[in-house]
């Protein structure tokens, strides 16, 4: 198992994309943008393989409140196959972690479920 991605929300997408292929060297993906939430992203790729997504839409709140806070959103975990995805999330879920969406194929091209840890973080598998 690999860290796959971390996401953020953040209040200008332009901005901090800018900021990071600046100062860090990275190089973006073309947004992807999701007509019907609202959702836009950046895939931020890094030397050595790590990636940060940051994310913008409609109805964000202010830091640790709302559904959409800015700041950390999830952590990604690629895990390596559909099978894989099915397995850990049921694992996870007889643990007692909630499974907030999935296991599905996403609009963006992930299989996916999403989950939250003890504390409310967000998890995703992605295979």
């Amino acid at each position: 198992m690999k860290l796959e991605h971390i996401a953020l929300y953040v209040d200008n997408l332009e901005a901090i994309k800018a900021f990071y292929v600046r100062h860090f060297g990275a190089t973006a993906n073309s947004q992807y943008h999701n007509p019907r939430t609202g959702l836009q992203t950046y895939f931020l790729s890094f030397e050595g393989g790590a990636r940060l997504e940051i994310m913008q839409r409609p109805g964000m709140s202010p830091r640790a409140t709302g559904e959409h806070p800015l700041g950390y959103a999830h952590i990604a975990f690629k895990v390596g196959s559909v099978e894989k995805v099915d397995e850990i999330t049921r694992s996870l879920v007889e643990s007692g972690c909630p499974l907030l969406n999935g296991p599905r194929m996403t609009g963006d091209g992930y299989y996916e479920s999403v989950l939250s840890d003890p504390e409310g973080n967000q998890i995703e598998l992605v295979a």
